[in-house]
Formats: structure tokens, sequence, C-alpha cells
């Protein structure tokens, strides 16, 4: 096939642009500043009592749940349907209305800003399975890692120029003292909202109709996505070396998503970091993990996939320490730096090392949708780890040391993973 036109791919990279707003205002600036700005250290929800931070890392746990669950039947839809477009709307419509939603999120509805949390999240991860699905669609083989990066960059792009504009309102409102108390914060939420919704449609006027799958289900369409990773699962014991992988990225994967969404919530409660100073850690990290990605990736191509993330498992052991005996803001800082600069490599130098341990199959769909539920189940775990044990043992630092664990466990077994392929070949 050929790629599209340069009009289609911009209009492709731009949902990039639409929803990393979501990602970077919602998920690790903004929102959890304000909620563990808004909400007493002890919530009464449900009929019961939670921590504060850890009723949010339950939330995550909750929506990822969810989303781990509806992931596999997505994606069997993404594959034989041709609504493509019509589904990555409804997901997108979806998490921008639950973002702009939370601009009635107060104090006195804690409960309900963190079901609109939940349903946000649906909604981006939804919709990212339809958008990824048409990759292969409007570009050839040869430009679909161009194509991809371009993406990635306008999502870089426009979730920092988001981000910038939602804090100048913010700022303004306490250096002028201007009195309009949260509602900057709020208003943040709601652009979120129609900056997904609103640069979206450049996306969804220019995209092409998707195409259906030549092949047909060999299940209903609603549970062919869990047969498919059944079968998966069974290619896994042909394949150890691919298989002893997946074991060792399960657990450093539910180290390093944990720190991800749950860093600043235990930069406000154990450090006492004000807003401004945790957005201002959001945004060093975000500067270093693209050059993150980029030296590890040098250093990839010289020791090894194997080596390079051995190397960046032992950063991430060394962040937990440090962590938990970080008492200052520059000390907090220093740390987020190191953060950024490993959070991007071991992504991308994850996602490449199961790419390159693949069995020669047409069918790398299923093998990613695998791959992907695997990362959304140690999500669930990672986050509901963090949230019991700061609850039960009194505070985020001990949560920060089971942590710590994940990336231990995660070490050794990947001490026992070659990069050699296995020669079997087997249909998926």
């Amino acid at each position: 096939m050929q790629t599209a036109s340069k009009k289609v791919i911009t209009a492709w990279a731009m949902y990039d642009w639409a929803n990393s707003s979501y990602s970077l205002t919602i998920v690790s600036a903004i929102f959890p500043t304000y909620y563990t700005a808004i909400a007493d250290p002890e919530v009464h929800l449900l009929g019961r009592t939670f921590e504060r931070s850890s009723l949010a890392s339950y939330a995550i746990s909750l929506s990822f749940l969810i989303i781990a669950c509806i992931s596999p039947i997505l994606s069997s839809i993404a594959d034989y349907k041709g609504n493509k477009k019509a589904f990555m709307q409804f997901f997108c419509y979806l998490g921008s209305a639950a973002c702009a939603g939370m601009f009635f999120f107060t104090k006195e509805n804690i409960g309900f800003g963190l079901l609109l949390s939940i349903i946000a999240s649906i909604g981006y991860c939804g919709s990212i399975v339809f958008y990824n699905a048409y990759l292969p669609e409007i570009a050839a083989e040869e430009d679909q890692d161009r194509v991809s990066a371009k993406g990635f960059a306008l999502g870089y792009v426009g979730s920092v120029l988001q981000l910038i504009l939602s804090l100048a309102f913010i700022m303004l409102n306490d250096s002028l003292n201007w009195g309009l108390g949260t509602l900057p914060v709020r208003v943040a939420f709601l652009s979120v909202g129609f900056w997904w919704a609103g640069f979206a449609q450049i996306t969804f006027r220019n995209l092409p109709p998707s195409k259906k799958s030549e092949q047909k289900p060999e299940h209903n369409i609603l549970t062919n996505g869990f047969h498919e990773l059944k079968k998966v699962w069974q290619q896994l014991q042909v394949y150890p070396r691919l298989k002893r992988f997946l074991r060792s990225f399960f657990f450093y994967n539910m180290g390093v998503q944990t720190v991800m969404y749950l860093a600043v919530y235990f930069a406000s409660d154990e450090l006492k970091l004000k807003s401004t100073e945790l957005i201002i850690t959001i945004l060093i990290i975000q500067l270093v993990a693209i050059p993150g990605a980029y030296l590890f990736s040098m250093l990839s191509k010289k020791a090894g996939n194997v080596f390079s993330l051995a190397v960046l498992i032992l950063v991430w052991i060394g962040i937990c320490i440090a962590a938990y005996n970080t008492r200052t803001v520059n000390q907090f800082y220093a740390l987020a730096f190191t953060v950024g600069m490993v959070m991007g490599g071991i992504q991308s130098l994850s996602r490449s090392t199961y790419s390159k341990l693949l069995p020669d199959t047409t069918d790398t769909a299923s093998y990613f949708s695998f791959y992907d539920v695997c990362d959304k189940i140690g999500t669930v775990l990672g986050t509901l780890s963090f949230g019991f044990v700061g609850e039960s043992l009194g505070g985020m630092r001990n949560s920060v040391l089971a942590i710590m664990i994940f990336f231990i466990i995660g070490f050794v077994l990947l001490m026992f993973v070659s990069m050699k392929k296995e020669r079997v070949q087997l249909a998926v």
C-alpha cells in the first residue's frame, strides 16, 4: 500500500495534539494537585473512610481494571469492523465530556470528581485503541515509525501549550489577587474538554472511512478478542524467551506506571509541595523525557536491549530509595529530572524489545493486544498495592518501598531473557 496524503497523515497525528492535553493536565499535573488541595486527609465515601491519596490510587486502579476488561473487545471491533472512526468519536466525546464536567468538581463532591476521572480515563484509552488501529491503514510499513513519531511530537507540543495556557490563568489569579478561588483550575478542566473534542474535529473531518478486515472473526465479535488473547498465551508456551520478557515487563512496568500516576500525590502528601512546585515538577519530567528516550535508544544500539533495560531498572530502584529519603523541594526536583530521563526510555525500549522478540507472524495485533492488557493489569495491581500499603502502614513512603520490590523482581526476571528469537513457526 501507499502512504496516505500529507493532509490525512497530519489529520491523524492531530488527534495526539488533541488528546494529550488530557494526559498532561488531568492525569499528571492539575487534577492531582487540585484534588490533594481540596480533599481532606481522610475522605468519607461509600460508607467508609479512605486516606486521601490511597483513594485516588484506588480510582486509578478501577479505571484501568475496566479498561483491561473492555480492551480486548475494542481491539476485536477495531480489527473486524469498518467503523473505527465512529467508535473513536464516541470514546473521544465520552472522555472530553468527563473532563469538561470536572468544572463542577468541588470540595463538596469528591466522589463526583473521581467518577469523572475514571470516565475520562476510559474515554482516552478507548479512543486510543481505534486511533492506533488506523496507523497501518494510512501509512506504509516503512513510513509507520515516521508517522507515529509525528503524532508523538504533536502530542507533546499540544499538551505543553494547553498546560501553559491553563497555568497562566491560575498563576495570574494567585499573583494579582483576583479572588476567583478555584475557578481558574476548574476552567482548566473545562478547557481540556473543549481542546480535546475541538482539535479532534480536524482528525474526524479528514480521516478516510476505515477498512473492514478481510478475515472474519472465529467467534462472536464481543468475545473474539479474549479468544485471541488465549491464543497468544498458548503461543507463549512455545516461545520461552518472549514469555520470560513479559514476566519481567509485567513486574517492572507495574512500578513504572504506579510512579507515573501517583508521584504528584506522594509529593503533595509527604513533602507538602505547593501546587506551583508540583506543576514545575511535571514540566521537568516532560522536558527531559524525550532526550532520555533517545539516550537509552543509543545505549541499546551499542550494548543491547537487555543490558539497557537492566540499567534503566537499576536507576528506578535507586529512584525509589531516593524518594523514600527525599525531604526538600530541590531534592524532589532532582528526583523528577531522573524520573523524566528514564521514564521515556523504559517505555519506548520495552515496546521495541517486545517487538524484536515476537515470532514470525502476520498477526502482531494480537500480540500487542496481549502486551497492552499486561500493561493495564500491572497498573491495576501496582496502584492498588500503593494505596493499600499507604493505608495499612501509614504513609506513602512505605508504599514507595513496596513499589521498589516490583522493580527488583522485574530485574531478576530480566536476567533470564535472551534477545535471540526462537525459530519455531506457529500461526496465530
